[in-house]
């Protein structure tokens, strides 16, 4: 049990006078959990801890407003890392490593690649065809479990290794040849026989690698991807941890009051568009077709995606920019209900002006959207990728033509009868990261690897991608791509957080 010191008693006492018997047994239930939550040395109870219990109990309604919507840029997440000796993850603060820093050393490389092999193999450790069997079970149920080798016991043998299971990633180190790498070490790979089950395999993808070892080749029988695993079987494991990023102290999955103001909030609405060329007429025209359909129920956020321009080029390019901004806001101001009242949220494209293509991305340059944000104070210029928290809903949004990339970088193009949609977010879901594509295809600042995470699952994964609009759902979570808004017709996507629903929408022709 927990004791408390007299100044302690005395402090609770009279910080509890004022609430009514009612609340009473309520905020005091509150308070022990909010004790609990502290790094407590021994179980006696200071008044310090007392009082920092209290403040948060007290502040927890004013909070439900802050966290009801955040937009979260890339370089604001929290950088969490795996500890497989006290098997939970830690916050960057609590281990060895140093602050992130955008030109990364030798070092930040390698742990990128050893960061995201720690998260997938304690995710594929836990899923039940690897988990060890109780004993006393059924013989038969034994038979079914795998077992996870690494890449070293395989070259400690100089024997023949029968069928085994390897997690690791596909590198091509030699011209033609591929090569399967661990932590502990790298093996060659043979090909000729390997079944590839669906996904897009990519290098630089980690792999559950089926097959046997002779003579230093490890000859593959078949590909597959690590299992994925719903958030909500992620949290059992992990508690209350916010690992999205926001204002909020613990995860908002656990917020009781903001599900309910969730469901509540049937109007809430989220409207995503990517390719948003301001410099052409037909779009901004487009545009005010959209407005004046939603001026009389406005949504909560318009979610506009670079690129910005469709000639994103030459010398007066960021002059261009600017103009076409002043444009659209002018379009917004003709319609007073939604300048009121709806959000703007804009995420560059990897052609807007900005430091090259390298990820996460810089918002816009604040010299080029002050004059908009002056006209438009409900707007917000944020990362590439970007996290969106309403209520106890976590959304991610990815300005990136990922499809065609990882198309055109697979090591075997798959020939199941799964469209090309649903392979890719099986890949994404299953890797645990937004660009699983080796450094020289989608560049990446080394330190900042972990702001592509896609681990614990978002509910929402928002592709703003080139390729045909498409909504699959995988793993309870619900991956959208809008489309490119010119190129497809003037078609987008809306979001309706209350019922977690996708409609298709399009601009027709007049």
């Amino acid at each position: 049990g927990l004791l408390l010191r007299a100044e302690a008693t005395k402090y609770l006492t009279e910080a509890l006078q004022a609430v009514s018997e009612a609340e009473l047994e309520d905020m005091i239930e509150n308070i022990i959990d909010a004790v609990e939550k502290q790094p407590l040395s021994c179980n006696m109870i200071e008044k310090s801890t007392v009082e920092a219990a209290v403040l948060e109990c007290s502040q927890s309604l004013d909070e439900t407003i802050d966290h009801i919507f955040n937009i979260i840029g890339a370089f604001d997440i929290p950088h969490y890392i795996y500890n497989s000796e006290r098997k939970k993850f830690l916050p960057l603060s609590m281990t060895s490593h140093p602050a992130p820093n955008l030109f990364g050393c030798a070092k930040d490389k390698a742990e990128l690649f050893r960061e995201r092999y720690v998260i997938l193999q304690q995710r594929t450790h836990r899923h039940e065809l690897f988990t060890p069997s109780a004993v006393g079970t059924h013989p038969d149920e034994s038979r079914s479990k795998f077992q996870l080798k690494t890449i070293e016991t395989l070259l400690g043998n100089s024997a023949r290794v029968g069928e085994v299971i390897v997690l690791g990633m596909i590198t091509q180190l030699k011209e033609g040849k591929f090569f399967l790498e661990d932590p502990t070490g790298v093996v060659q790979l043979d090909l000729s026989k390997a079944q590839f089950h669906s996904g897009l395999y990519t290098e630089s993808c980690f792999v559950l690698t089926e097959g046997w070892y002779e003579d230093g080749i490890f000859h593959v029988s078949a590909f597959g991807f690590p299992p994925t695993e719903p958030s909500a079987t992620t949290r059992a494991y992990y508690g209350n941890t916010n690992f999205f990023g926001g204002p909020s102290s613990t995860s908002v999955k656990a917020s009781a009051k903001l599900k309910q103001l969730e469901e509540e909030n049937e109007d809430a609405m989220f409207v995503f568009l990517s390719d948003v060329w301001l410099d052409q007429v037909e779009v901004l025209e487009k545009l005010r077709i959209m407005f004046s359909g939603y001026s009389s129920m406005p949504p909560t956020c318009f979610f506009f995606c670079g690129n910005f321009s469709s000639a994103p080029y030459g010398k007066n390019q960021i002059q261009s920019l600017k103009g076409s901004l002043k444009a659209l806001a002018d379009i917004i101001c003709e319609y007073p209900s939604i300048h009121q009242s709806s959000r703007f949220v804009f995420v560059p494209g990897p052609e807007d002006p900005g430091p090259g293509c390298i990820l996460p991305r810089p918002p816009l340059a604040e010299n080029i959207t002050d004059e908009f944000r002056e006209q438009v104070p409900f707007s917000v210029f944020t990362t590439n990728p970007c996290r969106v928290q309403y209520c106890t809903q976590e959304i991610i949004i990815f300005r990136e033509d990922l499809v065609n990339k990882m198309c055109r970088n697979c090591i075997r193009f798959p020939s199941s009868n799964l469209d090309i949609p649903n392979h890719f977010v099986k890949t994404i879901l299953s890797q645990g990261h937004l660009s699983p594509l080796p450094l020289y295809v989608s560049p990446v600042y080394w330190a900042y690897d972990y702001t592509l995470r896609t681990y614990p699952l978002p509910d929402v994964i928002v592709f703003a991608d080139k390729y045909d609009p498409f909504t699959v759902t995988n793993s309870d979570c619900l991956c959208i791509n809008p489309g490119s808004f010119p190129r497809s017709g003037f078609s987008f996507k809306v979001f309706y957080p209350s019922n977690k629903t996708v409609e298709d929408s399009k601009l027709q022709s007049l």
